[in-house]
């Protein structure tokens, strides 16, 4: 058996100098130290391994702020962890993300310059501005303003201090906002600097001397509701106070030119684009139309005053829209109003056009919404296109200009969480007859409207990645029954098609859903709207676990209550009775009775199927518990599966069952009581308990082993060494074997088909292997009838299946995964690859292998005879477990025919670690995830091609790779106009740390420093401005820290701050010296 050096796996950082060291992504070399190290091997490992994280696929979780750009054509979304996402064309990304994890409440762009303004919840702003440096672009926080809280800044006025702000408004084209506070004073501010204008505050007394004295009765107008500005006039500020007070106020001559005496509290205003119409909405339901084109005096009335869903009490109108048609048929669009009493929990947004009224009705609440439309000055009207809607859990965009106004179907931001997601899985290099055939179905479903009116608005910038060498499909499934299909190949993950298996069986949702469509009546006109539904008809519908073949277009869905379908593609509608076959895994055991749910039960007879996946079989595990293990052999017409009891091989060909074996332990009593179960979480707590007080009694006293014969022969093996085996590494630690009673040891955790040797070194042929939760490893020799030469059907021959070996690993750790590695140590071959020439054929000269990983080893075991060879124990050099495993191929960067095959592992610590395969040898390590993000480690799917993605939120999906060569990252550009004169405010084009990513991904924050009231101290740079197209190659950066922790180097920060932030002296020296050099400089977001 190999062995390693002395001190082989001890974690190292390599220092700053060093080229591994002074990359982005600051990942960690594991490898021998001292003599030993190969600088040729250490070269070529950074041609093949890198880490970044690079693009987040999905919706923003929490989003809190919009806003929208109509000259560039972006859109740009602040969430309340106080990330900034702009978005474009399908794959233009800008992502930052604020110091501070405020909420982001308001989002202002400074039109046409790729600048934004954003107000936080503590009451700061924030200048970001999208620059080029390098050749490469970044998303960047230029400067920041926090709002003074000295009474009487304004010495000259007198006036309170800038309290909270309620509403941001840009006038004179950007160069100058005006700042709203609850106090009802209303400061300016210089947009460059981010500095007050003294001189400039217009205080509630100024406003009120305009007001008659019988209006005024003693009362505050009230905070500052809205602002907002003339398209032609940007002297005019149109003021709107909580009260209900309308003011057209004039800043260039000081006065007030308009007053409307509104007494309804206040929700928002809008001003038309001639400047002639005024409407407010209120806290009562009710929205007014004020005429502000005629007479001089104060106006008490307005012309129109009406609550839509009255007259019964209604709730607030919290936002109204009105955009003019050359028709006369002008919009009204707001948000709320709807009637208390019986539809107050609804969350709708109306669109009124002439008599035609909409109620749009969304499943999540309401954040913001714009529209779409003409915003050229020389233009008489606005024309409005779509209407983008965005919501707490989706965006939802409609077409104004179709008659029905239909939704547009998004190319991004689709809610990955439109139903819980359950579990993932990642297909690489679908055949492009297969992707066809996915789109067509999933085009089939939703049909694209003729017009070409209605495609997506949002098109600022351009992508110019280059077209993906090969197609990519991210799987999900999940708690409805579903199972959607994403183009994963680029930037922006594209949902192609969803594939539901509800319809098979029987549930109780569609009398539910007549009981509902008929108690509602036509009025309000509701119209649901959008895809977010999270809630399941049937906690039994969830899927567990999902297997596609790529090349049959045959796949496999497996579920909560036992059940398992095998779909194949079909490209016409079809009505087909399903084929239902039952395996107990209990095999008549006496002494267990399952005490979980009950199985779902099928439709019986004919049913429709529409183009797409079709369900050919389904086969149905008694006791129906969650499917814990699939695999698909489409060549052999196999399907494997597994639950907390055992596994089963059915032949879908035939559809008849093969094999049943029951895993369960006699102690196994809770694997019984199923999922849903409420007495299992405090047996196995109470279970647990008393199991610490016995090992805490027993520790400190000798222990002697006693097995069974294969447990002595197993540990022989494993001690077997060879001659360079005497020194023993002393890193390790002691792990205590586990206990063969331990709850549900039964759990069939992965399956395997390969075309091995098994029975003897002369003969190969399919075997199918299973490995459970207590570390028992089952290798079958199965016999497949040959199909006849010329056909692709094999004879109606049974499938038959022979126990070949078992083995029962040293610590009963959980068995993660099994790979059979051929005579040249590479993995086999998928189904189909072989014989189609798809890929090299596999060795079958030389001697195969196994690999078995759990969650404390990785072991190589020679075949036929399962030796041990080759060993690597994880949990004795680094104190963790696996929880992830793939095997994946690894291209170099500098030579394009060299690759290698390499098995990539993610740990319980957020850790992923990369080893040669077969010798098993720590090629890199990363720090990925976040160790107590739990359910992010949980999801993570690995590639085939050094890629993976993570769940960092419920809608979100972080996207990373381990390759230095395949990355798939935002490559775009964007058209920004700066105003004459105008210079980069930002200065940040030297090398930064990495930066925490939006939903709290490991990072280090260099916060710039600031005074109140003044903005960072930023050396202004003199040159000429920034060419006006950015290049935009973004990469992402990450430290090797496992932290959620923001570091202010402007404070007081000691040694022993930074040690506890990072985790390790040795990281913590580095890292210190790190921050020590680059103490002056300022906070830069890089796109990701």
């Amino acid at each position: 058996m190999q062995e390693f050096p002395r001190g082989w796996g001890r974690r190292r950082a390599f220092p700053t100098d060093h080229p591994a060291g002074t990359g982005a992504w600051r990942g960690r070399y594991s490898g021998p130290l001292g003599q030993g190290a190969d600088p040729q091997r250490e070269k070529l490992k950074q041609e093949l391994f890198a880490f970044h994280k690079t693009v987040e696929h999905g919706f923003p979780n929490q989003p809190s702020a919009l806003a929208f750009d109509p000259e560039l054509r972006i859109m740009a979304i602040g969430t309340r962890s106080g990330a900034v996402k702009i978005y474009g064309a399908p794959g233009v990304e800008f992502t930052g993300l604020h110091r501070d994890a405020a909420t982001v409440t308001q989002m202002h762009f400074l039109p046409g310059q790729g600048r934004v303004l954003t107000l936080l919840d503590d009451d700061s702003l924030h200048l970001w501005e999208i620059v080029h440096h390098d050749g490469c672009a970044h998303l960047e926080e230029a400067i920041h303003f926090q709002a003074p809280s000295r009474p009487g800044f304004d010495g000259a006025s007198g006036l309170p201090s800038l309290a909270h702000i309620t509403v941001v408004l840009l006038v004179a084209a950007g160069d100058m906002a005006a700042l709203g506070t609850e106090g009802g004073s209303i400061f300016f501010l210089d947009v460059p600097t981010l500095t007050l204008l003294e001189g400039q505050t217009l205080g509630p007394d100024e406003v009120l001397r305009s007001v008659p004295d019988d209006y005024r009765c003693g009362k505050a107008l009230g905070p500052v509701e809205s602002l907002q500005g003339h398209l032609r006039d940007p002297t005019k500020i149109l003021i709107g106070y909580s009260r209900g007070l309308l003011v057209i106020w004039n800043q260039a001559a000081r006065c007030a030119e308009r007053i409307f005496l509104g007494n309804q509290q206040l929700e928002s205003v809008c001003w038309e684009r001639s400047g002639h119409t005024v409407v407010s909405s209120h806290s009562d339901g009710s929205y007014a139309i004020w005429a502000a084109d005629t007479g001089d005096s104060p106006t008490a009335q307005p012309t129109v005053a009406t609550t839509p869903y009255g007259p019964f009490p209604c709730k607030a109108i919290n936002k109204v829209l009105w955009r003019s048609c050359a028709s006369g048929e002008h919009f009204v669009i707001f948000s709320g109003g709807m009637p208390r009493a019986s539809y107050g929990d609804r969350h709708c947004v109306s669109v009124l056009q002439a008599e035609t009224l909409v109620t749009l009705d969304f499943t999540s609440r309401v954040i913001d919404f714009f529209t779409v439309h003409s915003t050229r000055p020389e233009d008489e009207f606005d024309e409005p296109q779509a209407l983008a809607v965005l919501l707490e859990e989706e965006l939802v965009v409609l077409d104004l200009q179709t008659p029905g106004w239909p939704a547009v179907p998004a190319p991004y931001l689709a809610p990955l969480h439109s139903s819980a997601i359950t579990c993932s899985a990642h297909v690489a290099n679908v055949p492009a007859k297969l992707w066809a055939r996915i789109v067509s179905a999933g085009e089939q479903q939703s049909p694209q409207p003729a017009s070409g009116a209605s495609s997506w608005p949002i098109t600022g910038g351009r992508n110019l990645a280059q077209e993906p060498s090969q197609r990519g499909l991210l799987l999900t499934g999940h708690e409805d029954g579903t199972v959607r299909f994403w183009d994963a190949s680029g930037v922006a993950l594209r949902p192609l098609y969803k594939l539901c298996t509800a319809g098979l069986f029987q549930t109780d949702c569609e009398h539910a859903d007549s009981l509902a469509q008929a108690a509602e009546d036509d009025w309000p006109p509701f119209r649901k709207v959008g895809c977010f539904d999270p809630y399941s008809d049937d906690p039994r519908l969830g899927v567990q676990k999902v297997a596609l073949c790529k090349y049959t277009a045959q796949m496999v869905v497996a579920g909560t209550a036992g059940q398992v379908l095998v779909l194949e593609l079909s490209d016409t509608p079809a009505e087909q009775t399903v084929g239902v076959a039952s395996l107990d895994l209990l095999q008549d055991r006496e002494g267990f009775t399952w005490k979980g749910h009950e199985r779902l039960s099928p439709r019986l007879g004919p049913l429709p199927w529409p183009a797409g996946f079709q369900p050919r079989a389904l086969v149905q595990c008694l006791p129906p518990a969650a499917v814990t293990a699939v695999t698909l052999h489409a060549e052999w017409g196999l399907v494997a599966f597994g639950t907390s009891h055992g596994f089963g091989l059915f032949d879908y060909l035939r559809r008849s069952p093969v094999l049943a074996r029951c895993t369960l332990h006699p102690s196994d009593s809770l694997a019984m009581e199923g999922p849903l179960s409420r007495v299992k979480s405090l047996k196995k707590s109470l279970r647990q308990s008393f199991r610490r007080i016995r090992k805490s009694r027993a520790s400190g006293k000798k222990r002697t082993v006693a097995g069974s014969k294969l447990q002595e022969a197993n540990a022989q093996l494993a001690e077997q060494a060879g001659p360079q085996d005497v020194e023993v590494t002393p890193v390790q630690r002691r792990i205590e074997p586990r206990s063969a009673d331990d709850s549900l040891s039964g759990v069939v955790r992965c399956l395997y088909f390969a075309d091995t040797f098994l029975r003897d070194a002369a003969h190969h042929g399919p075997t199918m292997w299973a490995g459970t939760n207590s570390g028992s490893v089952f290798a079958y020799a199965l016999e497949v009838p040959a199909a006849v030469a010329g056909g692709e059907k094999r004879p109606e021959r049974a499938v038959e299946a022979v126990l070949g070996k078992e083995v029962q690993l040293m610590h009963r750790a959980p068995v993660v995964a099994i790979a059979v590695l051929d005579g040249r140590g590479r993995p086999l071959p998928e189904p189909y690859e072989a014989s189609r020439d798809l890929a090299q054929a596999p060795d079958m000269q030389g001697g195969h292998a196994v690999l078995i990983a759990s969650e404390e080893q990785f072991k190589v075991f020679t075949l036929p005879k399962v030796s041990a060879k080759t060993k690597f124990k994880l949990t004795a050099h680094e104190g963790c477990r696996v929880r992830k495993v793939a095997l994946a191929t690894f291209a170099s960067v500098a030579c394009e025919d060299y690759t290698e095959t390499c098995l990539a592992c993610l740990t319980n610590l957020g850790d992923v670690h990369v080893f040669s395969v077969p010798g098993l040898r720590p090629q890199v390590h990363y720090a990925c995830i976040r160790k107590e993000d739990i359910s992010g480690i949980a999801s993570c799917v690995f590639t085939r091609h050094g890629q993976g993605f993570y769940l960092i939120s419920p809608s979100e999906f972080e996207r990373f790779s381990l390759s230095a060569r395949n990355i798939t990252e935002p490559l775009c550009s964007l058209d920004v106009r700066w105003p004459r004169g105008a210079t980069h405010i930002s200065h940040r084009s030297r090398e930064s740390p990495k930066l925490s990513q939006a939903n709290g991904t490991p990072g280090i924050i260099l916060a710039p420093q600031s005074c109140d009231g003044s903005p960072d101290p930023i050396c202004k740079e003199a040159d000429t401005p920034e060419p006006p197209e950015a290049m935009l190659s973004p990469m992402s950066i990450d430290s090797a820290t496992s932290a959620d922790t923001t570091l202010d180097t402007t404070g007081d920060m000691t040694v022993e701050d930074v040690k506890d932030f990072l985790g390790s002296s040795e990281e913590s020296e580095k890292n210190l010296r790190n921050l020590s050099e680059e103490e002056a400089r300022a906070c830069a977001i890089l796109i990701k």
